[in-house]
Formats: C-alpha cells, structure tokens, sequence
C-alpha cells in the first residue's frame, strides 16, 4: 500500500475522530428508511443496523432484544439515549 500524504493522513484521522458521529447520523437515517421498508429489504436494512450498533458499542444482548423486536419505535428511543450520551 502507498505511503500517504500529510493532507490523507489528516482527512483519515478526522474520520476516525468523527466516527460516532458519522455511525450515529448513518442509524439516523437506517431508522427512517426502516419505516418505509417492507420485505426482503426490510431484513437487509435489519442486518446492516446490528452492524452500526455493534460499531457503537451497544451490547450484544440489547442489540438482540432490538432485532427480535422488529420495531423501529425500540430502535429510535435506543438512538436517542446513543445521541444522549454524546
């Protein structure tokens, strides 16, 4: 792998400063999509929200309880307590 400039160097390091942000504003959205969705994309959406959760730090029996649940209510009261914290 090449060697980074000064300037990439900088840009990855924000990104990884920034990524709860950037993970937090990502499930934002994965909540909304989440009460539009319907089928198949419905559970594709369900696997890639573990993935930010996990990504978060949630643990993995609150992760479950979310998941087992299939309510995006559940899931946005957990994102604003995630919000709450930072």
């Amino acid at each position: 792998m090449a060697e980074l400039t000064r300037h990439q160097q900088s840009i990855v390091r924000r990104y990884y400063e920034n990524l709860d942000t950037v993970l937090l504003q990502r499930l934002g959205e994965q909540v909304t999509d989440l009460y539009l969705a319907e089928g198949k994309k419905r559970a594709k959406l369900w696997q890639a929200i573990a993935t930010s959760l996990t990504k978060l730090g949630v643990p993995a029996t609150r992760i479950e309880r979310v998941l087992q649940s299939d309510d995006a209510r559940q899931l946005a009261t957990l994102l604003q307590e995630l919000l709450a914290k930072d």
